[in-house]
């Protein structure tokens, strides 16, 4: 070894360690508690939002607005359901009436049989390819708790934990990190499969020290409550190290963040 090169060795080792500091061992994205978020679902997304996270709908939003993003420091996360059928979708023709169940409480949308793989796998998988393609670095699946839910089909606890897997499973082969949505009874299951997540309404219900295992895993929980103001939750989020914001049901860009 040359003795002249060591300190510059030792130096370029320190920096990379640092560098890893946002991602995982896989090389992906992996947001740290505490880390500042916008959601927005509907309409133009506004790009000057102080906030290191944009979570943004996958199919509404371009390739541009995530360069866009990216441009300004900002990493962006693909919102994407993956528990429910959304009539409007460009690809909801290719949902056959056998993966269809009840209705899931918002116009258009049905739970899906998520049992059948066989015909989801495929479908989710295209999905998650448009998101790489705009360059998204991470993937929001949303309506992962249907077992919870009266969705026509008899899930079971163990039908969500294959599918959920499944999803992650997706998103880590093409890079990108992807996150829990709600689905609280099984973190401490699926914590482990999942870089963040992301949650409605735990201070509302009492359910936010659910979320612990991914702070303690030093995984981001990307949290918003709709009917509450930040004086009654954002002490305890600062306490628990969520990402916590008041925002409208519409997710449009209105944000008071704690």
């Amino acid at each position: 070894m040359n003795l002249r090169t060591t300190p510059l060795l030792v130096l370029l080792a320190l920096l990379a360690g640092c560098t890893r500091s946002g991602s995982d061992d896989a090389g992906r994205w992996q947001p740290r508690p505490g880390v500042s978020w916008q959601w927005q679902l509907s309409g133009r997304v506004d790009t000057s939002v102080k906030a290191s996270v944009y979570d943004i709908d996958g199919f509404d939003q371009s390739g541009a607005t995530v360069a866009t993003l990216h441009g300004k420091g900002r990493k962006v996360i693909c919102y994407i359901s993956t528990g429910a059928y959304e009539d409007w979708r460009p690809d909801a023709k290719k949902f056959p009436a056998s993966v269809l169940g009840r209705g899931n409480g918002w116009e258009g949308e049905r739970w899906l049989d998520i049992r059948r793989t066989d015909v989801l796998k495929p479908l989710m998988a295209a999905r998650f390819d448009m998101c790489k393609d705009k360059g998204f670095d991470a993937v929001e699946p949303d309506n992962m708790d249907g077992y919870k839910n009266r969705t026509g089909f008899p899930l079971t606890a163990a039908d969500q934990l294959r599918y959920n897997r499944l999803v992650a499973g997706l998103a880590h082969d093409r890079g990108m990190a992807v996150g829990l949505k709600n689905d609280l009874d099984q973190i401490p299951r699926l914590v482990g499969d999942f870089d963040f997540a992301v949650n409605e309404q735990c201070a509302q219900y009492g359910e936010c020290d659910d979320l612990k295992p991914f702070i303690k895993a030093d995984k981001a929980v990307f949290h918003v409550e709709y009917e509450l103001p930040t004086s009654r939750f954002c002490a305890q989020s600062r306490k628990l190290k969520l990402s916590s914001l008041e925002k409208k049901y519409e997710l449009g860009v209105w944000r008071r963040a704690c």
